[in-house]
């Protein structure tokens, strides 16, 4: 497990591609590679960040609890875990590049903190698991750096000594911390710790340290590409994963076609252009205009104007009175923008939102991610926003 790299390894580059919302919740396009690539300029840049790797569950239980949607929507990283998502996507016009799982990405990610000389931490795992995960890391990673390691007790996540877990993270130092509590508890308990933390790098790793240390194995390759590692984990876990795959079924399934009901139909390639969005410059940052759709073919049809859009400073005004539809492309580029923009304490201003765009929004529970206006003017520009991700939603209740 830990010297052998996911079959995806060898993957090249991603070319360019657009995010894709699923279920509400928005994931990266990104390879292997280019996700340890991406990882690197988060360690590199020392502030705090976390990951998280969505499979289906994590989804089918995001969409009765709103604190999980929450912090997936808001994650510096979303990757895909499970084949049945990368489906999805093709399903809904916009096909991930591929499956990012977390027990494949951590072997290439251990492989690179060994070239670059950063410090590993596992937190989490039954009681021993940690530290035979160390010593096989050890084994496979003789130049890595040594790998701290803690188990705390099992307790409910209101009844954890968090002070205590962040100290011990503290006194090693680490540049990436593996948490491997499960979903959603490893979720929740990064996203109230991990800038207290302070470490560049947090993940949730899930049952990646049992693989770690051996306790686990994994499918076979072939059972990896064709998406049947599920099959796979039954077998070796039938009482404990049956009711879940189970719920699973049922909860996805019919959300699923429900999104794929709502989805726009893409336009005929014979039918005229989209009007040119444009933008103006404000003194609180930058107002932009776009109307008919707002799908990944409008979207890609001028990639600079909204690259450079992106990339302005300052909060941004769109004005969505004219979209006549989105599809999942579009809300997946409209959450990553407001994502990006809110890393440096602005705000992505949905100025006049059309009904149509209202709608998707609330069947995706994305609402609450915006700042959304109706006046008649943009006025002087927005005031200033701090991060919403330093306060989590409430934990009960639907999102």
């Amino acid at each position: 497990m830990i010297g052998d790299p996911s079959p995806d390894a060898a993957q090249g580059e991603a070319p360019h591609h657009l995010p894709i919302a699923i279920l509400g919740v928005s994931f990266d396009p990104m390879t292997l590679s280019t996700a340890v690539d991406r990882i690197e300029t988060m360690v590199e840049a020392r502030r705090p960040h976390y990951i998280v790797t969505p499979n289906v569950d994590f989804l089918v239980q995001a969409r009765q609890d709103a604190e999980l949607h929450q912090i997936l929507v808001n994650a510096d990283l979303v990757l895909c875990d499970g084949k049945p998502l990368v489906w999805a996507s093709q399903w809904l016009g916009n096909p991930l590049p591929g499956r990012v799982a977390g027990s494949d990405l951590v072997p290439v990610l251990l492989h690179r903190a060994a070239e670059r000389g950063w410090k590993i931490f596992l937190l989490g795992g039954a009681d021993g698991v940690g530290a035979e995960a160390a010593q096989r890391i050890a084994a496979a990673h003789p130049t890595l750096r040594a790998v701290a390691h803690y188990s705390p007790p099992h307790r409910a996540l209101a009844e954890m000594d968090h002070a205590g877990i962040i100290a011990r993270v503290q006194a090693a130092r680490p540049d990436i911390v593996l948490v491997c509590f499960g979903c959603p508890k490893q979720e929740k308990w990064i996203f109230r710790n991990y800038r207290a933390a302070g470490v560049p790098v947090m993940i949730g790793a899930g049952g990646t340290v049992d693989f770690l240390a051996g306790r686990l194995r994994r499918a076979p390759v072939w059972m990896r590409r064709t998406g049947t590692e599920s099959v796979f984990r039954l077998l070796q876990e039938p009482r404990r994963l049956f009711q879940r795959y189970a719920g699973d079924l049922v909860g996805f399934v019919p959300a699923l076609l429900a999104q794929l009901w709502h989805q726009p139909a893409r336009p005929d390639k014979g039918a005229s252009p989209s009007v040119a969005p444009s933008s103006t410059a404000m003194a609180y940052g930058i107002k932009v205009q776009t109307a008919g759709p707002l799908h990944r073919d409008a979207l890609e049809s001028a990639p600079h104007f909204w690259d450079r859009a992106m990339n302005q400073e300052g909060h941004c005004l769109i004005d969505l009175a004219g979209v006549e539809s989105i599809d999942s492309t579009g809300l997946a580029f409209l959450v990553h923008w407001q994502r990006r923009l809110a890393q440096v304490q602005r705000n992505l201003i949905l100025f006049r939102p059309s009904a149509t765009v209202r709608a998707a929004l609330e069947r995706m529970h994305l609402t609450e991610k915006f700042v959304i206006t109706d006046g008649l003017s943009p006025g002087p520009g927005p005031a200033p926003v701090s991060d919403r991700r330093r306060t989590p939603p409430a934990s009960n209740g639907g999102p």
